[in-house]
């Protein structure tokens, strides 16, 4: 069975676009013609047999002025995404003695034009603007079309942006990705005209194969008698999604604010901790991508029926660390320090269904019962693969043909980074547990140096960042330590375990952090008031309380 996407141009001096789907939903056709012979001969093929034709134009009229019921019927529910329908009647003269070209291509080809027909060759007249609101779960219609005002640029963003929904329901295929190639390199208006009318039968391929397989969930508007319109019902669940989206849209500047707290939060909370990481990153979700998932649908159904109270990553922030046991370090500083809401070790449970694959540790947070915040965290390796493989997938590079082998492939991938993650992570280990001479070479320490040093000395300590240790190696001057060995008389006088016990570490420290707490409780209100700590003061007299309480 095929599903036929006719995008009709009342004249015949306009384009028309056609598309075609097999009984699967995958393109097996697409072009642009003009004549209703050249209709005729591009389709041919594939309306001999069971067939649903979706056509973008009036098949029938019979109301002499205004709009036909079936158009203000529609307009009633779509005129607030701007997708009301043009007003058709016998007095144009395209539809002159009620003769309209979509019933002369549906006699040309033999099909029946009633909705309510079951025959195994029909057509139905659609309208791709007020199905891609329902489809996509637009706010209002993408403005793609030429008209008075919209520039180039901001045509071809929108109809990529359509290309971008369309290729989620239905499978890009080369023809479809050289398509997309000429909407990115067009540099006139009418080079985006030919391939929007290309795209629009795609979307009326689609609404004739929805309505096939899903008759329950479409509306028809008007008659057959009197004109009438197939498109995806408008649910009341759309109307919330679209004030949910709104009101995002209203809240979401100050979602950016919220954002960059947590991010210089979080960070604070790891520098002070002493935790290695490579970057500590936010952002606040955008309108645009709230709205994509908040109309993300699963096997019909809405996937969210509150999305501002379930969409949990409206503000995100990502850790990136070295190694996997940093990972667990990270969570469980921050689970010390905020509510934690949710945590879900999504490489565990990948590990948990027999595969490899995507691999996150995710935390919903909040701090004293405010915002709430999505924390990612994952080693670089784990980064890496997350932003090729969501890359890959969500814009529609890999042709159907090749889906399978590229899903066994990004499970290699996966596997061979996971033993990458535990090979650093052993290589770091046997570097803690090494033992160093002293390094002094008659010069101030240098920073390499000290993290030599202190690998020695807190064998059992995490790395540190590479600018923590470059910090508190400029701090050593300032207290008279300009060598190794003085250092080391410095560390001989401190009573490491019982400074240790005292603090209660309840993660592993890095070593930056450990010599921090040796020189404060070595120096005391020295140490404190230096021109390198006057940032943390009153961080620093809290810890000497508790080291001296």
């Amino acid at each position: 069975m095929h599903f036929v996407g006719i995008d009709l141009a009342w004249g015949q001096k306009q384009r028309t676009g056609l598309a075609v789907l097999d009984q699967d939903g995958h393109l097996v056709h697409i072009s642009s013609v003009h004549t209703d012979e050249e209709i005729r001969d591009a389709l041919t093929p594939y309306v001999a047999g069971p067939c649903v034709v979706g056509i973008d134009a009036p098949l029938i009229v019979t109301n002499a002025t205004g709009s036909r019921a079936a158009e203000q019927e529609l307009n009633k529910d779509f005129q607030r995404f701007q997708a009301g329908a043009h007003p058709s009647n016998t007095g144009k003269p395209e539809f002159a003695g009620g003769v309209t070209r979509g019933a002369t291509i549906c006699r040309m080809l033999r099909l029946d034009m009633d909705p309510r027909s079951g025959r195994e060759r029909r057509a139905i007249e659609v309208y791709p603007h007020p199905a891609t609101v329902v489809l996509f779960g637009l706010s209002m219609t993408l403005k793609y079309k030429s008209k008075p005002g919209r520039t180039l640029d901001s045509m071809r963003a929108a109809l990529l942006t359509l290309m971008q929904h369309v290729e989620q329901v239905v499978p890009p295929d080369p023809t479809w990705r050289d398509l997309r190639a000429q909407v990115e390199n067009a540099t006139t208006k009418a080079e985006l005209g030919r391939a929007e009318d290309q795209v629009d039968a795609v979307v009326c391929a689609y609404v004739a194969l929805f309505a096939h397989r899903w008759p329950a969930r479409v509306t028809t508007y008007g008659s057959f008698e009197s004109g009438y319109i197939v498109t995806p019902t408008l649910s009341d669940a759309h109307g919330e999604i679209r004030r949910a989206v709104e009101e995002y849209e209203r809240i979401q500047p100050g979602l950016v604010e919220i954002a960059d707290e947590y991010v210089a939060l979080v960070t604070s909370i790891l520098d002070e901790a002493g935790i290695n990481y490579l970057t500590v990153t936010g952002r606040a979700k955008s309108v645009e991508s709230f709205a994509a998932k908040a109309a993300r649908t699963v096997d019909g159904l809405w996937a969210y029926a509150d999305p501002l109270r379930e969409i949990g990553d409206q503000v995100g922030v990502r850790v990136i660390t070295y190694v996997r046991a940093d990972v667990a370090a990270v969570a469980d500083v921050l689970g010390a320090q905020l509510r934690v809401l949710d945590d879900r070790d999504l490489g565990q449970e990948t590990a948990s269904e027999g595969r490899f694959g995507y691999a996150s540790r995710h935390l919903q947070v909040s701090r004293d019962g405010g915002p709430v915040a999505q924390v990612q965290v994952r080693t670089v390796l784990q980064h890496a693969w997350a932003e090729f493989e969501h890359d890959i997938r969500y814009k529609g590079a890999v042709p159907a043909e090749h889906a399978r082998d590229f899903d066994r492939r990004f499970t290699l991938a996966a596997g061979l980074l996971e033993l990458a993650d535990q090979e650093f992570t052993t290589i770091r280990d046997r570097l803690r547990g090494g033992s160093f001479e002293d390094l002094d070479g008659g010069a101030r320490i240098s920073p390499r140096e000290l993290a030599a040093y202190l690998a020695g000395q807190y064998d059992d300590a995490e790395w540190s960042r590479t600018d923590h240790y470059d910090w508190i190696a400029g701090l050593l001057p300032d207290l008279g330590i300009d060598t190794l060995s003085e250092l080391g008389e410095v560390l001989a006088r401190v009573d490491v375990d019982g400074l240790a016990a005292k603090m209660d570490y309840r993660y592993p420290p890095g070593a930056v952090r450990r010599l921090d707490d040796a020189l404060l409780a070595a120096f005391g209100d020295r140490y404190v008031v230096l021109p390198g700590n006057e940032h943390r003061v009153a961080l620093l007299r809290t810890r000497l309380e508790k080291m001296t309480g």
